[in-house]
């Protein structure tokens, strides 16, 4: 008997949809059944999307969000939850990064990494929270009582690395923050997990595996491949399902073995 994860009836909103990962996310949850809330501040990307995943037979919606800003924040969620319904999934997806050494890092470029990768996160995650608390405590509706919350940190959080360092440190800020939503929120049957990606193949960095410095970069990766975006699938669907239930505060990484 072939074994499946079925997220039908559940809500999932994920930030950082209009390309990446974050739209493979989004695709692989619809797939498995999920109502799926597309959030970033590229609408006219996600609305390609969304007509991507309804030729699928999915259930896709989309709403503008900035999350470095806190009344953007609101906003979108506020709006996904009064079209679509309570959000029982929150996929945590934005990130941004520069490349330059400790000694040439800005305060521009300081807050560019930090607004995006902690402190939007933070704040994304806690509207989210703050809901699946209510419904938690019998003070919110909703058909689900609990909730799935997956921070996607990178395994530059667990290994440092070089001309990325101000990234490094935003993406370990990440997995703490994980963990403190786990201890906090676990009791509320609210399941807070990290997903630390490797090298990923995408569309941003596609051309880098092309060039002569990214091929040596990839013969230095233990087995000297880098992966695909679907590559992650599997993971973010058993994190966002109710089969996960026992895992909690897990900061996962997922990088071919790279951060070992």
């Amino acid at each position: 008997m072939a074994y499946s994860i079925d997220l039908s009836g559940r809500v999932a909103f994920v930030t950082g949809a209009s390309s990446g990962l974050g739209a493979q996310f989004a695709r692989a949850l619809s797939r498995a059944g999920a109502a799926v809330v597309l959030a970033s501040r590229r609408v006219e990307r996600l609305k390609e999307l969304r007509a991507q995943i309804e030729a699928e037979g999915g259930d896709a919606h989309v709403t503008q969000l900035d999350v470095t800003n806190l009344d953007s924040i609101k906003s979108a969620v506020a709006h996904a939850e009064t079209e679509v319904g309570s959000i029982d999934i929150l996929v945590n997806n934005s990130g941004v990064s520069t490349t330059q050494r400790l000694q040439d890092v800005g305060e521009d470029d300081y807050d560019f990494i930090f607004d995006t990768n902690v402190k939007g996160a933070f704040f994304v995650a806690q509207e989210v929270g703050k809901r699946m608390l209510a419904r938690a405590r019998g003070a919110a509706p909703g058909t689900y009582t609990g909730g799935r919350i997956i921070n996607i940190a990178s395994m530059a959080g667990l290994k440092v690395l070089p001309q990325i360092g101000a990234y490094c440190m935003s993406k370990a800020a990440v997995v703490h923050m994980t963990k403190a939503m786990a201890l906090e929120w676990g009791r509320f049957e609210i399941n807070t997990n990290a997903i630390c990606p490797g090298y990923i193949d995408t569309e941003i960095n596609h051309h880098h595996w092309q060039t002569e410095q990214g091929q040596r970069l990839m013969q230095m990766l233990p087995r000297k491949r880098v992966g695909q975006p679907e590559d992650l699938d599997a993971l973010v669907v058993l994190l966002a399902s109710s089969q996960s239930h026992f895992i909690n505060g897990a900061i996962i990484a997922a990088d071919d073995g790279f951060a070992l």
